[in-house]
């Protein structure tokens, strides 16, 4: 199969300040998760970035591959509105663990996706199990048809059961 694009191509459009195309971008993300263009491409053509910028247009195009190439989650059937908050994790992940539960008790679902084990500093998961006699009720598929009712946030006199 011919590639429309070549990923040498588009690293030095952007490297000599130019602006990618809708085609280019497009093709870039889509055939960074095949595995077409490298991952030495992929942070230069990241670097060219960095240095060179990405207009509004462009950063719109290039967010909206990246939705289209992974899988979506339907929360379509939750009865209320829904909210994700989302982290790289690290060191300086502080604040996903006050704000989901404080947004879910506005009424808000947040259908909070978190990580484990991800380096040194570990993911949401970890950190929150870190708190003496946490337990979480962990799904390990997002396909999971029967689910037990999530027990975060605490029932307690002064909280409600928000977090679906």
């Amino acid at each position: 199969m011919a590639e429309a694009h070549d990923a040498v191509e588009v690293i030095i459009a952007k490297r000599d300040g130019g602006e990618l195309t809708d085609s280019q971008i497009d093709w870039v993300i889509d055939a960074y998760t095949r595995g077409v263009v490298a991952d030495e491409q992929m942070s230069a053509l990241a670097m060219a970035v960095l240095l060179n910028g990405m207009n509004r247009r462009e950063i719109a195009r290039w967010t909206n591959a990246m939705i289209a190439s992974g899988e979506r989650m339907d929360f379509s059937s939750l009865s209320r509105p829904t909210a994700d908050k989302h982290s790289t994790g690290g060191v300086g992940d502080k604040i996903t663990l006050p704000l989901a539960p404080l947004v879910a008790a506005c009424g808000v679902a947040v259908p909070q996706l978190s990580g484990r084990g991800l380096g040194h500093t570990g993911g949401t998961l970890d950190k929150l199990e870190s708190v003496r006699e946490s337990a979480l009720p962990i799904w390990t598929s997002a396909r999971s048809s029967a689910r037990p009712a999530p027990a975060w946030p605490p029932r307690t006199r002064s909280s409600t059961r928000c977090a679906t």
